[in-house]
């Protein structure tokens, strides 16, 4: 049996503030997560997502729940969403994310950092 670790992954994405856009951007940014892992839905713990104040049109979570993604149930997995704090000069319609999930021991991390969310931690962004 593969020994196996718990590991943070973190993301962010912009959007418009509309459901639809939201939808789209939020499975967007969790397909690429799980993929980038190989990720299957037993070893997510949780997903927990922060949405700057100008993002009220729909909450990431229910966004998530109704995006359909290709071999991961997320009907089964805890979500949370917070707002993040307002701070001079914060990048607008910002969701950024939080998965914690158990892979295997070594495994590479990659942070999803996409559409215009890159500057924001340039230093775990890979471009997208």
């Amino acid at each position: 049996m593969e020994e196996k670790r718990l590991y943070g992954i973190r993301g962010a994405t912009c959007t418009e503030n509309n459901a639809e856009s939201i939808t789209k951007a939020v499975g967007e940014l969790c397909d690429a997560v799980f993929k980038a892992h190989n990720m299957e839905t037993a070893d997510i713990v949780s997903i927990q997502f922060t949405v700057t104040p100008d993002l009220d049109a729909l909450n990431p979570a229910t966004a998530l729940r109704r995006y359909k993604h290709a071999g991961i149930d997320t009907s089964s997995v805890p979500l949370f969403c917070s707002q993040e704090p307002v701070i001079k000069g914060m990048s607008p319609r910002v969701i950024r994310l939080l998965v914690t999930a158990y892979l295997p021991v070594g495994t590479a991390i990659s942070h999803q950092y996409m559409n215009g969310t890159q500057n924001l931690r340039p230093d775990l962004s890979e471009r997208h």
